[in-house]
């Protein structure tokens, strides 16, 4: 055993500066150490205290989609402006609410990452001078492209390093705090995706006579259908590189239907639900002989005309025969790092502890997960499914993650959209999935 040499040095701590640094250990094969982040500039805790007072509010997803309907050189300036106003206020809240985390849980290289990576954004945007033409435009959507990339792994690296605080905050905390990070972090994501579509769309304008079914980030065609072939494609072959089968999928119920929604949120939603289905599945039936049982999904249109009382919705149900859940289990089912995957299953290949960023983690920059082209670049399935193969698919099982985070984009838009799960102990699961239309005619403004 290598002999251990510990030291502890703690950086110089000003009054109103809470960043500290802390090295804990190191050893002579490498070292390890718990650090926040490093005190930013001078101009970035003025720009901090800046906007100390400009809370975010919720804006109309309306608005969002607004600069890409009548698309000019104009609309996207307009857009860049309402981004730059828009995306500072919520990194400033979100290095705010991590300089408040506990010492030792801010002293976590993997969340202090985090912290570091929020400045920086938050630094970047807030000093960036507004653009006043196209030309300008073009550097800016390059300079927001590069951070959105930047944050593409946000949150697997926040979940590693919440795993390794998990004794020094109650769970009930820790769901509090990811909530309104992932929350913040999908509105700048939708707000800068669409930005950067509509930007892509100007620069590339559409043969004459064609018709778009996007509004940026919004497919205004989203084919419930071919998100499930799709995914169930994906985990298919995950499950069969993994576990060594997988069942077939059976779909059914109004195939035909589509809707406006986020494809990239609901091409998440899915994967995830589908590998669970999968995994119990295999795993509940490992020893039966004959045929797994099929995944059934079932597509319910709501899509009735909306009413000022009534949006419109699409429901979807996921049904398998996979053994359901514990009782015991229930109550964490829906808790961040719960899961019923013994840890040395969640490991995968390389390393990463089989964790994925949600929706945005290997999104093709530009706002639209493309579903026709599943093979090629471009395509959010493509990229999943090429990193996979050259992992040997890494691990159908995460840590936790998956079903909090599916729920939380599947009730992201409001409006009575969500999801719940329905087990019956001992045969199988229902997960239904309830997706309000972002079609901006029904009910109460969409806000994000």
């Amino acid at each position: 055993m290598s002999a251990v040499i510990r030291s502890r040095t703690l950086g110089v701590i000003t009054r109103g500066t809470p960043f500290r640094t802390i090295r804990l250990s190191s050893t002579a094969t490498g070292s390890y150490s718990r650090r926040t982040p490093q005190p930013p500039s001078e101009e970035t805790l003025a720009l901090l205290q800046t906007y100390e007072n400009l809370s975010p509010q919720p804006v109309p997803l309306r608005t969002v989609l607004s600069f890409g309907e009548q698309l000019s050189p104009d609309s996207v300036v307009a857009s860049a402006h309402f981004t730059l106003t828009e995306i500072p206020k919520r990194l400033a809240q979100r290095v705010r609410s991590l300089d408040c985390l506990p010492f030792i849980v801010g002293t976590n290289p993997f969340i202090a990452r985090i912290h570091e990576l929020y400045q920086r954004s938050f630094s970047a945007l807030a000093s960036y001078p507004a653009p006043t033409n196209i030309e300008e435009n073009r550097a800016f959507t390059l300079r927001l492209e590069s951070l959105v990339d930047a944050h593409a792994d946000d949150i697997p690296v926040l979940a590693k390093g919440f795993r390794e605080c998990a004794r020094y905050m109650t769970p009930a905390v820790t769901t509090l705090f990811l909530d309104e990070i992932i929350r913040s972090r999908i509105a700048v994501r939708l707000i800068a995706e669409q930005h950067i579509a509509i930007s892509h769309a100007l620069e590339t304008p559409q043969e004459q006579g064609s018709t778009s079914r996007e509004l940026g980030i919004v497919n205004k065609k989203t084919s419930p259908k071919d998100m499930v072939t799709m995914c169930s494609r994906f985990v298919s072959e995950l499950s069969d590189a993994t576990l060594g089968a997988s069942p077939r999928l059976v779909l059914e119920g109004d195939v035909d239907a589509t809707f406006p929604y986020v494809p990239v949120h609901l091409e998440y939603i899915l994967t995830e639900v589908l590998k669970n289905s999968y995994r119990a599945t295999v795993e509940h039936h490992h020893d039966d002989p004959g045929p797994l049982p099929p995944v059934v999904v079932t597509i319910a249109s709501s899509m009735l005309p909306p009413s000022p009382q009534r949006p419109a919705y699409m429901s979807i149900r996921i049904r398998d025969q996979g053994g359901g859940v514990s009782p015991a289990h229930m109550k964490n089912i829906f808790s961040y790092a719960f899961t019923t995957a013994d840890s040395k299953g969640a490991l995968s290949p390389t390393g990463d502890d089989g964790l994925d960023g949600g929706p945005y983690a290997a999104q093709h920059v530009g706002g639209i997960a493309a579903i026709g082209d599943q093979s090629g670049a471009g395509s959010l399935f493509g990229e999943i499914t090429g990193k996979g193969l050259q992992t040997g698919l890494g691990s159908i099982a995460g840590l936790g993650y998956g079903l909090p985070l599916a729920r939380l984009y599947a009730s992201y838009f409001g409006g009575g959209s969500g999801l719940e799960l329905v087990p019956l102990y001992r045969f199988g699961t229902d997960v239904f999935i309830k997706l309000r239309a972002l079609d901006m005619q029904g009910g109460d403004e969409v806000m994000i």
